[in-house]
């Protein structure tokens, strides 16, 4: 019996909560050898040239991990699908397109086209502190809207598949604080 293909995407910042596409299947997944970073300045969808955002990317770490989701999609549909996520995530030629290994908690491995930072392109801004990316996020907004947006939708969906990624979570309160309006004295 021939093994019929499947076609995976893996998802760790908004393609797990604004895909683009009709999912078959959603199911939490582990990316062994990348960190999931804020370590890309977004020119386009989450900034400008003038005022960049800075959006998440697979970042190449021997021992790092992460976990974000695996998006099946049905064979039928995988070549427009696979059109439009490189019209989306290859823009600016920022991300490189490659396949990865996802460990699934059933114990399935499938392998997944995933988007990872390009170290020596100019947009990459891996190093910031936390302040220093928190006050980026705060006031860039792009052609897909606030920057702040990305990252609290990002944060409360690794919330809701239960992963708890402690520097997303303090990212996000400091952007919050960032934004918040002013209190006045009564």
């Amino acid at each position: 019996m021939t093994e019929v293909p499947q076609y995976w995407v893996f998802a760790y910042g908004s393609l797990m909560w604004d895909p683009g596409f009709v999912v078959a299947e959603r199911v939490l997944a582990r990316l062994d050898g990348y960190a999931r970073r804020f370590c890309l300045l977004s020119v386009v969808y989450r900034g400008t040239v003038e005022v960049p955002g800075l959006v998440l990317a697979l970042d190449h770490e021997a021992d790092a991990h992460c976990m974000g989701l695996a998006l099946r999609v049905d064979a039928a549909d995988w070549p427009e699908v696979l059109a439009g996520l490189r019209a989306r995530e290859l823009t600016t030629n920022a991300y490189q397109e490659r396949m990865v290994v996802l460990d699934l908690p059933d114990g399935r491995r499938v392998e997944a086209v995933a988007y990872v930072t390009k170290r020596d392109h100019d947009q990459y801004a891996g190093g910031l502190d936390l302040d220093a990316q928190a006050r980026m996020i705060a006031r860039a907004t792009g052609g897909r809207g606030p920057n702040a947006d990305y990252l609290f939708n990002t944060a409360s969906h690794l919330v809701e598949i239960g992963v708890d990624d402690v520097d997303i979570a303090a990212l996000a309160l400091q952007v919050r604080k960032l934004i918040a309006p002013p209190q006045g004295d009564g």
